[in-house]
């Protein structure tokens, strides 16, 4: 059975820029992720840095590395943020507190190579 590719569900933009820019790898990695999360009508996504380095096989220190390193080159802007939770933990409830960062994607690359 032959699965035709949906590509407005399956894809998601990614500026040919980037391979410009200098980024190494890692830097890369972490901006897809977000370009990946990132919702294109507020250019914002909220992950932890946990979250992050889960889907691209990284440290939480390691991805706060390169989330820094994507702030410096003035691609992205970050807003620590603190999520509080209510969770049932062994038949109690109780509050976590979940470390996520606010990211608006700040890089015109994206949509420079959307419209045109």
């Amino acid at each position: 059975m032959s699965r035709k590719r949906d590509g407005a569900r399956n894809f998601f933009p990614m500026p040919q820029k980037i391979f410009n820019l200098g980024m190494n790898a890692g830097e890369i990695a972490v901006y897809a992720y977000l370009m990946f999360r990132e919702n294109r009508k507020t250019y914002q996504c909220y992950p932890s840095y946990r979250t992050i380095g889960e889907a691209v096989g990284m440290s939480r220190n390691t991805v706060k590395k390169y989330v820094d390193a994507l702030v410096e080159k003035q691609l992205i802007y970050v807003e620590p943020t603190k999520v509080t939770a209510d969770i049932i933990i062994n038949s109690g409830m109780n509050d976590v507190v979940f470390d996520v960062i606010k990211v608006k994607i700040l890089s015109h690359l994206a949509r420079v190579e959307q419209q045109g």
